[in-house]
């Protein structure tokens, strides 16, 4: 179980993220249910991202390790969320 810890917080920081993007920017907002999958996605790319960057460190269970997913997480949600929302609004007009 231990080895999945960071994977399921870099989801959940994910979606959070993904939801504070949508807030944060209204006219790429998926709705909250949209934000959330496109974070929980971008969630999971960002902590494989960092991973592969060598930037995640050992995937401890330290503060620094927490703080890396979460990071991570967060930021790779809130990106994704806003990609797809600017491509959706692209497709629209």
């Amino acid at each position: 179980m231990e080895e999945y810890l960071p994977l399921i917080i870099q989801l959940v920081s994910g979606a959070v993220g993904g939801n504070v993007a949508g807030k944060l920017l209204p006219k790429l907002n998926l709705g909250t249910l949209g934000n959330s999958i496109s974070g929980i996605l971008g969630g999971g790319l960002g902590g494989y991202l960092l991973g592969m960057l060598g930037l995640a460190g050992d995937g401890g269970m330290d503060v620094a390790g927490i703080l890396g997913s979460v990071a991570g997480g967060g930021v790779g949600g809130g990106v994704i969320m806003a990609i797809i929302g600017a491509i959706k609004g692209a497709m629209s007009k």
